[in-house]
């Protein structure tokens, strides 16, 4: 394969919310969202059909509800509405690079992004536009790991990318025991048994169901987007 096309026709991209914070401690870093939307246009340059499940913990996170004395259910809708706000700050930073972006989400909300319909979303991404999924599943009690593996199957997405703050899946917390063993390969089966956090389990046991592979990478090194799009081993592969 030329080492200069994407192995990648057509992507899942999950971002967390906190990979927006940057060096606060909450809310959203204008630096941050720069680098992070540039390197999402250099692939969708490439020709990448890109599609986006962004989280929402950089503003209020569902799983959180004791903390503020209410139900998990308004909790849940909070969170989802803070993964809304996370798109469009990412679609206004695309659109900056000169991609065309679309937002869709599973909660209606017409003044501001498109109902999510799965025709309407392959359509955009045919175009060539970036499509980014807000609102979650648009139900309570599921993370948005869930949806994004939801999203990745119904757009018929060759490889679901999850992007975080470390260099892929650890037998243990890397920010906690600096002894932790990084793994390069790993099935879906590993990960539910040894009930890794890396991602929901629910999630991990979609994928499973329709074998997606997953790669999971550290977003916070430069340029390891496209490397992953070309095909370098980075990080993490969770596959059969």
């Amino acid at each position: 394969m030329d080492a200069n096309q994407p192995r990648f026709r057509r992507i899942l991209l999950k971002l967390s919310g906190e990979a927006l914070v940057g060096e606060h401690s909450f809310g959203i870093d204008p630096s941050v969202l720069e680098s992070v939307s540039s390197e999402i246009s250099a692939i969708h340059k490439l020709g990448v059909q890109i599609g986006i499940v962004i989280g929402g913990g950089n503003i209020f996170r569902g799983l959180q509800s004791d903390t503020y004395g209410m139900g998990r259910v308004a909790a849940d809708h909070i969170g989802m509405l803070a993964t809304v706000i996370n798109a469009l700050a990412l679609g206004e930073a695309l659109q900056r690079t000169g991609s065309e972006i679309r937002i869709m989400t599973a909660i209606d909300m017409i003044k501001i992004a498109e109902p999510y319909i799965r025709n309407r979303a392959i359509s955009h991404l045919s175009k060539n536009r970036i499509v980014l999924f807000g609102a979650g599943t648009g139900n309570p009690y599921f993370t948005t790991d869930t949806a994004a593996t939801l999203r990745a199957m119904e757009i018929d997405a060759e490889v679901l990318l999850k992007a975080t703050k470390v260099d892929g899946v650890y037998d243990s917390d890397p920010e906690k025991n600096t002894s932790a063993r990084p793994f390069t390969e790993m099935t879906y089966t590993d990960i539910l048994k040894k009930n890794l956090k890396v991602m929901d389990l629910t999630a991990v046991s979609l994928a499973m169901d329709r074998e997606l592979p997953i790669i999971v990478f550290n977003l916070k090194k430069k340029g390891n987007i496209i490397r992953v799009i070309k095909g370098e081993k980075i990080g993490t592969v969770i596959s059969a």
